[in-house]
């Protein structure tokens, strides 16, 4: 399963959430965006070692061989504003978009949970970037937050993608 995962606050406990896929048997990959793996810097490596894998957020050097198993399954969390209307745009201009773009056309398992303030969330952008995305078979969780607010249920979230 490749994690994907965005910079909003939730992404901080993104080891949790690792933690917990691998409690139920998956082979946890993450991927960031470029301000997830900003915010979570000094916690890469222990990441890698975590999930047995490289922590990825830029794209290879063309000829460079992958060094990711291939995904089964993504789970796309925390998932900003920006990610949400980019990815429903079909933009890949990071890695964790162009992953997420490709796994549509594959036919791979997706679910979401978007992480939006307030304000944007009544933008009239979001609704139409989350209709398109759900049209194109990507679960969509609306979940509360945790009691500080910044929290994600991650055992929640992993339901879903059975």
């Amino acid at each position: 399963m490749y994690i994907v995962a965005g910079g909003a606050a939730p992404v901080v406990g993104v080891s949790a959430l690792v933690a917990a896929a691998q409690r139920r048997g998956w082979d946890a990959c993450l991927v960031l965006t470029p301000t997830a793996a900003r915010w979570l810097a000094s916690d890469l490596p222990g990441l890698a070692d975590r999930t047995g894998h490289p922590v990825r957020s830029a794209y290879k050097m063309p000829g460079e061989e992958d060094v990711l198993p291939p995904a089964d399954a993504m789970l796309i969390a925390p998932a900003t504003f920006n990610m949400i209307n980019q990815w429903a745009a079909g933009l890949s201009e990071t890695l964790a978009l162009g992953l997420i773009n490709e796994a549509i056309g594959l036919g791979i398992p997706l679910v979401t949970v978007p992480w939006i303030n307030g304000p944007l969330s009544r933008h009239p952008a979001l609704a139409a970037s989350l209709a398109r995305l759900r049209g194109a078979g990507v679960r969509v969780l609306d979940l509360a937050p945790g009691p500080e607010g910044d929290e994600i249920p991650w055992e929640q979230v992993l339901d879903a993608l059975r």
